[in-house]
């Protein structure tokens, strides 16, 4: 069970999630960076809290942000958001459904969702097809900002395919967690397939260099031991990266 979040803790997550958005809003100034895909090297490293909290973070700046459920053999977005549609990314891909009927209002303002039904067949094929990419195109064109939530990269080739049509990927690291060589596996698939990685966040770490600024404000020390998807609202990072490039991760 997870303890109860400190103020310390809140303050540090919310600080983090927009520090990410600035660095990503600083990442390509002349060419603004509007679809992200959000992926890791392996599961639970927490990449779906990172994609939700960010999206809040943009949603919470005025601007319109999509989150889209693409990891779809392992669809976590809709319990963490609390919502249920009958359609969605399949739906509106075989023409059953438009944009605007499969998308779910969250409540947030600013903040939409469209989820992946369940026991999608061939996700591979699905997000490599010419009508992936038009959705992808028409996403862009409706929202300011559209998120999507992929599987790891070292599980499926799901990730590399979205992250080669989107403007930038965000890779998630888990702190002691992911190994070595199963990052650097990673990066020379997103590579390959000519991904613009414009960044990196860690996840699941003890804050440091702000500790006594959260706890001049907070009344205690911030540290964030949060595990992936424990109180998304709040979020998991505790460290933001962005831009950090696949070159750092030389063998």
């Amino acid at each position: 069970m997870a303890r109860k979040k400190k103020t310390g803790d809140t303050l540090a997550f919310n600080n983090a999630a927009k520090t990410l958005l600035a660095n990503i809003r600083f990442a390509s100034v002349d060419t603004p960076i509007k679809s992200i895909t959000v992926t890791s090297s392996i599961p639970n490293e927490g990449k779906s809290t990172i994609a939700l909290n960010l999206a809040q973070a943009i949603a919470t700046s005025g601007k319109s942000v999509l989150l889209v459920e693409c990891d779809m053999r392992h669809r976590t977005l809709a319990n963490m958001l609390g919502v249920r549609h009958a359609g969605g990314l399949y739906a509106v891909l075989s023409d059953q459904m438009s944009i605007d009927e499969a998308v779910i209002d969250t409540g947030q303002p600013n903040l939409f969702f469209l989820d992946a039904e369940p026991r999608i067949p061939n996700p591979a094929d699905i997000i490599a097809s010419r009508r992936f990419a038009k959705l992808v195109a028409a996403l862009e064109e409706k929202y300011q900002y559209v998120i999507f939530d992929t599987p790891p990269v070292g599980t499926f080739v799901d990730a590399a395919e979205v992250a080669a049509i989107t403007d930038g990927t965000i890779y998630v690291i888990r702190q002691d967690f992911a190994k070595r060589n199963e990052i650097l596996a990673a990066f020379d698939q997103l590579n390959k397939a000519e991904v613009n990685v414009i960044g990196t966040v860690m996840n699941c770490c003890e804050t440091s260099s702000h500790d006594y600024y959260y706890s001049y404000y907070g009344g205690d020390k911030g540290q964030n031991d949060a595990a992936a998807g424990v109180n998304p609202a709040v979020g998991g990072a505790a460290a933001t990266g962005a831009p950090a490039k696949a070159k750092r991760f030389k063998k």
